[in-house]
């Protein structure tokens, strides 16, 4: 459903709880038959799980986004200081 301009996170704000940190955790494996046919790929090609928390002020959980990403066609890259 189409969230509207902003998306999700922009409604979340708009009820008072705009997200101001995210975690993910990230894994690979190999998919299950389901996930190979929903992403039309071969038994043999890994998938990438993301598991991506966002947290409103005082850590308060707000989202929770889970991926499954076929491992040949994505880069993740992350930019951050140390």
């Amino acid at each position: 459903e189409d969230t509207g301009p902003g998306g999700t996170y922009a409604r979340l704000a708009e009820l008072g709880y705009k997200p101001v940190h995210f975690r993910e955790e990230i894994r690979s494996r190999m998919p299950s038959k389901h996930e190979a046919a929903q992403l039309s790929i071969s038994a043999g090609t890994p998938v990438i799980l993301i598991c991506r928390t966002a947290f409103a002020d005082e850590g308060r959980p707000v989202e929770i986004n889970e991926m499954t990403l076929d491992a040949a066609s994505y880069i993740l890259e992350y930019d951050f200081d140390a």
